[in-house]
């Protein structure tokens, strides 16, 4: 019997983001969700070691690695349709878990209990640093279009960063406070 799963995961490089917006460079869900990783991991790390909480940076940066997979099954709606009103968000909710739910069975049985963690995001403490790192991707994001000019990110930045702060999570505000700007510099302001 062949196992579909890992086949599917490789397709994420074809489900692009922000379609509804001009960008400058092109971003897929697997470039997004490896960014993610990073970030959720760094998160944790600051939570842990420099805040002194309690986080696990490799289950964080697992689950980000697959925070977007059911849209492999169901592409990317841009967030002001899946946000447009109570009704639609619910309805897509519940798509997503259909999807993963579809995912999960394409894996041996003996691996969907290992998987569902992290495809379900269903630990309170990382679900919180995933979804705090995945705004941070988006935010840079729209700081790496604005720095290239690209204007039409300039209201999505702004909702991201508010969005960022409304999430009052101290390691993300750690972040911001002593990494964010690097976003902004060229290559040689960098070294």
């Amino acid at each position: 019997m062949q196992f579909h799963f890992y086949a599917l995961i490789s397709r994420m490089r074809y489900i692009t983001r922000w379609g509804l917006m001009r960008n400058t460079f092109t971003e897929n869900i697997q470039e997004h969700s490896h960014m993610v990783a990073v970030l959720a991991h760094a998160l944790a790390l600051i939570k842990r070691d420099i805040l002194g909480g309690e986080a696990d940076p490799e289950r964080c940066a697992a689950a980000a690695l697959f925070h977007d997979a059911s849209e492999i099954l169901t592409g990317d709606l841009p967030t002001p349709i899946k946000y447009y009103n109570p009704d639609i968000k619910t309805a897509y909710k519940q798509v997503e878990r259909v999807s993963a739910e579809k995912l999960l069975t394409m894996l041996p049985e003996q691996l969907r209990d290992s998987y569902k963690p992290y495809i379900f995001e269903d630990d309170p403490s990382t679900h919180d640093i995933v979804k705090a790192a995945d705004k941070l991707s988006a935010h840079i994001k729209c700081i790496e279009e604005l720095k290239a000019g690209n204007q039409e990110f300039a209201s999505a930045a702004a909702q991201t960063r508010q969005a960022l702060i409304d999430l009052k999570l101290p390691e993300l505000d750690w972040f911001m406070e002593h990494c964010l700007d690097s976003f902004r510099l060229d290559l040689d302001e960098l070294e």
